[in-house]
């Protein structure tokens, strides 16, 4: 089976509780970690990938150096924006 990825969007859920450690106060329910990864992949621009049933993922991870501080960077962007207003104290 092919499948289609965004690289970005596996970095910033590989990377996200790492970076959430180092934030103290930061509230991680499910519906804030979303947001947060959320906001994160909008600050980072979409890195394709086409793989046979993860087969390719070895080739890919090879770019994971590349893209480490731009997805730090992002993510930790996203955790303050959500921590001074996260939406799950929202009625929606």
């Amino acid at each position: 089976m092919v499948e289609l990825k965004n690289y970005m969007e596996v970095m910033v859920w590989q990377y996200l509780d790492e970076i959430l450690a180092g934030h103290q106060g930061v509230c991680s329910c499910e519906r804030c970690r979303y947001d947060i990864v959320a906001l994160a992949l909008n600050f980072l621009p979409p890195r394709y990938v086409v793989t046979a049933k993860g087969g390719t993922w070895a080739k890919v991870r090879a770019l994971e150096q590349q893209f480490y501080v731009d997805v730090v960077t992002a993510i930790s962007n996203a955790v303050t924006l959500v921590k001074s207003k996260p939406h799950h104290c929202d009625d929606d």
